[in-house]
């Protein structure tokens, strides 16, 4: 019997936590229950990627709309890419009514925009991975309306990243939502991990205003006065119009802090870590360079927003007035504190023993963040919207 036909639509091929998200999902989908077909508008690693593990690949043209990033689709200059969009939404509309899917998920939000003019009008099931909060101050205010209300109106239903993304839908949309954790891979939870010799204390992920690095830096000032052997490094590069902010940290960063640059191992990279350092300003969607850490049994410095939280469990202690909370992964800080965030990190390399994570700790952590767990709960919520 023939798997149901699933047509992934995203709008970029790079290696984003989305598209990653995307690769493990499908990886981790029983074998013949769906046959699954991407289509995105640009060539990049995820077509590469896609290919070589057998998914099918459409690419249709699009540049129009994918130079618009988040911040900008709030601009009125945005609106000049409606007709590349429109472009794009007829392209696939050719495409679907080729492969005659019986569900089309879309997994990002352009692909959300142009996935629900298309299958409006097709009356075509679809669903919805949303990886993004619609909450303004994570997107421009007017996209963050727009979008939440597609999500009321289009798709069968969503399958949100994290709870506090999902919490930032309308309750319309609310109730068609279920919550699937991104996923991590098995081979984490097994990966052996050794403390450095002297502390390194790190900052892993995409170079943008949003993951804090500059505020990190400022963190790590204040560190180094009471742990002069402590190494930090910020590993990552950035991407879209994000040039300037890189410049910026560079300069910051002086002789304190170490820029590393881009990683393809950046599980190998936390696992070298002494304490992971999370210090986005901004509320984050999920976290997962947090949940990769729990899961290889790094320390965690984290901000107590998004959906990190939901990752380390925290325990608040209404004796602890530094305006943190502890868990069994870590500590978490207010956004945008950085004297609480040298606080916490600086607490943690005090103490060595706080660096060792609770080996059952670390086991529960990678079994309730497991891509198993992630796609048994896609596959029914693809099987359930599918009819």
């Amino acid at each position: 019997m023939p798997g149901l036909r699933v047509v992934v639509v995203t709008h970029t091929a790079e290696l984003g936590g989305a598209e990653l998200a995307l690769l493990r999902l499908v990886a981790a989908l029983e074998p013949g229950e769906f046959d699954v077909h991407v289509v995105t508008w640009s060539h990049g690693d995820l077509v590469d990627r896609l290919e070589t593990d057998g998914i099918p690949v459409t690419v249709i043209a699009g540049r129009g709309i994918q130079k618009v990033t988040r911040t900008d689709a709030g601009r009125v200059s945005a609106t000049r890419s409606l007709p590349a969009t429109v472009g794009v939404a007829r392209q696939l509309r050719r495409v679907l009514r080729s492969l005659d899917p019986d569900l089309v998920v879309a997994n990002s939000l352009k692909a959300a925009v142009v996935v629900g003019l298309v299958a409006g009008m097709a009356r075509q099931p679809w669903v919805w991975h949303l990886h993004d909060r619609l909450a303004p101050d994570y997107l421009p205010a007017p996209v963050a309306r727009a979008m939440g209300m597609l999500a009321a109106r289009g798709p069968r239903g969503i399958v949100a990243n994290s709870e506090a993304t999902a919490a930032t839908l309308p309750l319309r949309a609310q109730e068609r939502t279920v919550v699937a954790y991104p996923g991590l891979a098995p081979a984490l939870a097994q990966r052996e991990r050794v403390l450095p010799a002297a502390p390194v204390v790190g900052l892993v992920g995409r170079i943008s205003p949003t993951k804090g690095q500059l505020e990190f830096i400022q963190a790590a000032h204040q560190v180094r006065r009471r742990h002069p052997d402590a190494r930090f490094v910020i590993v990552g590069t950035a991407m879209f119009a994000d040039a300037p902010y890189e410049q910026e940290v560079r300069q910051a960063a002086g002789d304190t802090v170490e820029m590393v640059g881009w990683t393809d191992d950046p599980a190998g990279t936390i696992a070298g870590l002494s304490v992971l350092v999370h210090a986005s300003p901004t509320p984050e969607p999920f976290g997962q360079v947090v949940a990769e850490a729990v899961a290889l049994g790094v320390a965690v410095v984290g901000t107590e927003a998004g959906g990190v939280p939901e990752i380390m469990v925290p325990q608040r202690d209404d004796r602890d007035r530094s305006h943190s909370s502890r868990g069994p992964h870590g500590v978490l800080v207010a956004p945008g504190d950085v004297s609480a965030l040298a606080g916490a990190v600086s607490a943690l390399l005090d103490d060595p023993r706080r660096l060792i994570i609770d080996p059952d700790a670390r086991a529960e952590a990678a079994d309730r963040l497991s891509i198993a767990r992630t796609a048994g709960v896609v596959a029914q919520a693809w099987r359930r919207h599918s009819t």
